[in-house]
């Protein structure tokens, strides 16, 4: 085994809190490709079986652990080289909050890291992440951020964009939704957002435990193409090969709509109240960032995925005649 993993991998244990979610399980691919045995810490470990045919026999293991129980975080660090922070929600639900995972759980894993020995950390944010930001999604990342540096001032934070994928909550959803209604609300349409592939995301993970990244920095990750809101539900239509009539939708009455769904289960409502006004904000890469190098350029990762490249592949399930309508004679 090598002291650093900035002199070599092979053979180091990552463990990551949230391997077997949607940018996990690419991470764990990523790392376990590169030599890493990995530990996934999952609320529900039998549910992670997924991840262990992406490495040798024996090089990928799932345990229990829940950041909301501080003991659970110290046995998942036990003897780690690298722990990853991939846990988060976009909505909160019961006690899933946005405190108790974005802030404090990530202030518990921080803080096993540093009392297990760790060499690295890499912490999870997105961008837009503000102590004083516009909605209290954003304020918790901001927060949580904060408090990961201050339990480990060498912590790497990566900010992504909003990322896509085949297994991703934004497409997915929007072409779900045009399958299913007359019409595809349009909120906040001039919003601008920097989608991120979910493979660049994970090579940035990787790139940032093989030593790449300097210590301490926030790292801002976003693709090749900066689309407004309209630009990108047009794109899921024409992907789907589904054509809705965009309507316009006031914040004001999207909050108020978003507000009246409150009783209903988080899986059947449409927006939250607090991502409306998430979408009130662009979600792009910050010019300080680029000039600074805190980009995935800045990780060795010059040409990352663009749109069209991955997102017509895994939107074909939605199209009105099947996705496999044009291999019909």
């Amino acid at each position: 085994m090598v002291d650093s993993p900035t002199t070599g991998t092979r053979g180091n244990l990552a463990v990551l809190f949230g391997g077997s979610g949607f940018v996990g399980r690419h991470a764990v691919r990523q790392l376990a490709a590169g030599g890493w045995r990995i530990r996934a810490a999952e609320r529900r470990p039998d549910l992670a079986g997924h991840l262990q045919p992406m490495g040798d026999v024996g090089q990928i293991h799932a345990i229990q652990a829940n950041v909301r129980f501080e003991p659970s975080v110290r046995r998942a660090v036990e003897g780690a080289d690298a722990v990853v922070n991939l846990v988060a929600v976009l909505a909160e639900s019961g006690r899933q909050t946005f405190r108790e995972l974005h802030v404090e759980g990530a202030r518990r894993i921080a803080r096993a890291a540093r009392e297990a020995g760790a060499r690295a950390l890499v912490h999870i944010s997105a961008i837009g992440a503000d102590v004083h930001g516009g909605s209290k999604y954003a304020r918790s990342k901001g927060e949580g951020e904060a408090a990961v540096l201050a339990e480990f001032p060498g912590a790497i934070i990566l900010r992504p964009s909003i990322i896509f994928g085949p297994e991703d909550a934004f497409f997915n959803r929007f072409a779900s939704l045009a399958s299913r209604s007359p019409f595809m609300p349009l909120i906040g349409g001039d919003t601008r957002f920097q989608p991120v592939y979910v493979g660049d995301v994970a090579a940035a993970i990787s790139a940032v435990l093989a030593g790449r990244a300097k210590p301490g920095t926030v790292y801002e990750l976003g693709g090749p193409e900066v689309l407004t809101f309209q630009a990108l539900l047009e794109r899921t239509m024409d992907y789907s090969e589904q054509r809705r009539p965009l309507l316009p939708i006031p914040f004001a009455l999207a909050k108020l709509g978003a507000a009246l769904s409150k009783p209903l289960p988080l899986s059947l409502r449409p927006l939250t109240v607090d991502q409306v006004r998430s979408l009130q904000h662009d979600t792009i890469v910050s010019a300080k960032a680029t000039e600074d190098g805190r980009t995935l350029a800045g990780l060795g990762i010059a040409a990352p995925r663009a749109i069209e490249s991955v997102v017509p592949g895994y939107l074909t399930r939605f199209r009105p005649k099947g996705q496999f309508a044009t291999y019909r004679g």
